[in-house]
Formats: C-alpha cells, structure tokens, sequence
C-alpha cells in the first residue's frame, strides 16, 4: 500500500452520536493554550477536511484529535472537530473521548469509579467513570459554565413567519425554539424535515440575534437549533425529548450534552430549575442523557450554572485513515446531496 499518510483512530458512539478519536499520525497543532490550537485547525482546515469531508468522513460524523494538555490538573487535551465548527466543548465527544481513553488502557482504569481531568478548548472538564469489567460504563462530564443568553426573543423565517426563540450557551451556543408549536412530536419519521427547519433557524437567528461569548470573543455565532420536548415532572426535575439540528443538515443521534447544558441553563433562569435538580432528555432514536445543576456560577458578570452531564459510549471499531499519492481528491470532496448549499 501506497500512501503518504497515515492517521489512527479510534471509532466510537456516544447514545447514538459518532465522535472518533485520533490516537496516532497528528502532531499537536501550533498554539499556547488549547483554544489557539483549535483555532489555528479551524482555520487552516487541512485535518478538518482529510477527516470530515467524503470519502472518509461524512455529515455524520465528529472527530476528536488528542493533544497533550496545557493546564496542569488535566490528564489529556481533546479538539473537536463537528462537520461545520471545531467548537469549545461537545458532551457527546467529552463522552467517546473518556470513554476512548479509558477502554484502550490510553489512560489507567480503576474500578469502580474512576476520576479524570480532560481539558478543552473552552476549559477544563472533570470525568467521574463507572468502570466495570475493563469497561468504562457510565461518564459524567462536568461541563463549561452555561448560560440563558435572550430569553423570548422573535425570529423572522421565510415561510414560517415570526418565532419565539431562547438563545443559551452550554459549551456551544444554541436556538431554542417550542418543537410541539412547530408540529413535531420529535419522532425518527421527523428527521428530515427537522434538520432542514433547524439550519434555516439558525440561520435566522445569527442573523437578527447573533451571539457572543463574553469570555470567549471569537466565538460569535449560534451553532445549532435545539428543538425542545414538553417537560414532565419526575421526582427530581423533569424529563422531556429533545433534538437538535446540526450544520450543514443532520439530527444529532444523542440528546447533545451542550444542548441538555444549554436547556437547564435557560430553565434555571426562568425559574423552573433550581441547583440539584435533574433533567433526563432523550434523543430522536430514544437515547438519553441526563443533566444536573451541579453548581452555581458567573462568567463576566452574566448568573451561569455549572452542568454534569452522564451518559454512555461504546468503542465500534479502530481505523487506518491513508491518503495514496495519486487520489485525485486528496482533500476529500463534499456534494450539496448530503452537505446541502455552501454559500
């Protein structure tokens, strides 16, 4: 075999939700601090579009690429690398990463319970692991400060007229909009149709709301459109169904752990949820992950809260991604069928 690359990975899932990791074949990228490292790979896209664009990537799939930490208390960095963003943190991808991590013997397992400090671009995040077996059973992440950011805001949207929307940042930034108001019972047959409204209100929503972490500057945009389930209360908080559209057209598998961070976020703000509470969200295919208000904080003077985040992942597979001299598409190509328009 021919080739003038070689990139190990990892396959992984996280309740649904496809998030790769790199083992082997990357050096770190330049940078002082993990946010310049992921910077300077969304800018330059050349790892970005070997991994992500066909025909070794597609719209499904994450990868996360294993750096040597900056900060002190953490173990391993982690970069994320989603179809349209390299963002400052995913809980889906925090849970393939631990979970990658531990299951290889990368890092050392102790049962029952194992504790990590894995760092990413937006910050550092504790792992609390229910290990069993040489298994990594159960992760909850403790994630980035998060925060409601408008609350009853309006969008206008070609063909659907004007919108009540929240906008919340829980490690991503994040539309919030009634699914039920919308017509969808968030159900699989909903896919289609879901991840299309969804771009088109976000799209919406960056351009009449927009964003920006007031921490994290450059981040200035809202990345995905959450559609949000009614709440049943539960003995502790409340449960609901959830889905989340994802640039440049497709439902996340998982209940997305920034949404769920996001979600309780804005319910803590309006008052429905208090520290200790607990909301269990299940996804499009009827996975779940559950979040806890595990603490209070402030991010530049904003009330936030601070997220843990618990669900589970299984190791699918390790690959060999190789680039031959003469493939023709060394980047890897991407068609409007799947990836939709590019402006």
């Amino acid at each position: 075999m021919r080739t003038t690359r070689v990139i190990h990975t990892i396959s992984c899932h996280a309740e649904g939700e496809v998030g790769d990791v790199i083992v082997g074949g990357v050096a770190p990228p330049p940078g002082e601090t993990l946010w310049q490292q992921r910077s300077f790979i969304a800018a330059d896209e050349n790892l970005r579009r070997f991994m992500l664009n066909e025909p070794r990537g597609g719209v499904f799939r994450h990868v996360n690429l294993l750096v040597p930490p900056k900060h002190p208390e953490a173990q391993m960095g982690f970069i994320i690398m989603e179809p349209e963003d390299s963002p400052p943190m995913s809980g889906s991808n925090s849970i393939c990463v631990a979970t990658v991590l531990l299951d290889a013997g990368i890092l050392p397992m102790t049962e029952p319970v194992t504790e990590l400090t894995l760092e990413a671009p937006g910050g550092l995040v504790r792992v609390r692991a229910e290990c069993r077996g040489g298994k990594a059973e159960r992760i909850t992440v403790r994630n980035l400060p998060s925060f409601a950011d408008r609350i009853g805001a309006t969008v206008e949207v070609d063909g659907l007229g004007t919108l009540t929307v929240d906008t919340a940042y829980g490690g991503d930034s994040f539309v919030i909009v009634d699914a039920a108001a919308l017509g969808f019972a968030i159900r699989e047959d909903e896919a289609y149709d879901i991840a299309r409204l969804g771009v088109r209100i976000t799209a919406a929503a960056n351009d009449q709301l927009g964003f920006s972490h007031p921490e994290q500057t450059d981040w200035d945009h809202i990345s995905f459109c959450l559609f949000a389930g009614p709440l049943d209360a539960t003995e502790n908080g409340f449960c609901t169904s959830s889905a989340v559209a994802i640039r440049p057209g497709k439902i996340d598998r998982s209940p997305t752990g920034t949404a769920v961070s996001a979600r309780i976020a804005l319910l803590h703000a309006q008052g429905k949820m208090r520290n200790g509470q607990t909301l269990v969200a299940r996804s499009i295919i009827g996975s779940e992950f559950s979040g806890r208000i595990a603490g209070l904080a402030d991010v530049a003077g904003r009330p936030a809260i601070v997220p843990e985040i618990t669900g589970r992942a299984w190791i699918t597979g390790t690959h060999q991604h190789m680039l031959d001299p003469a493939d023709p598409w060394p980047e890897g190509y991407r068609l409007s069928d799947t990836w939709g328009a590019r402006g």
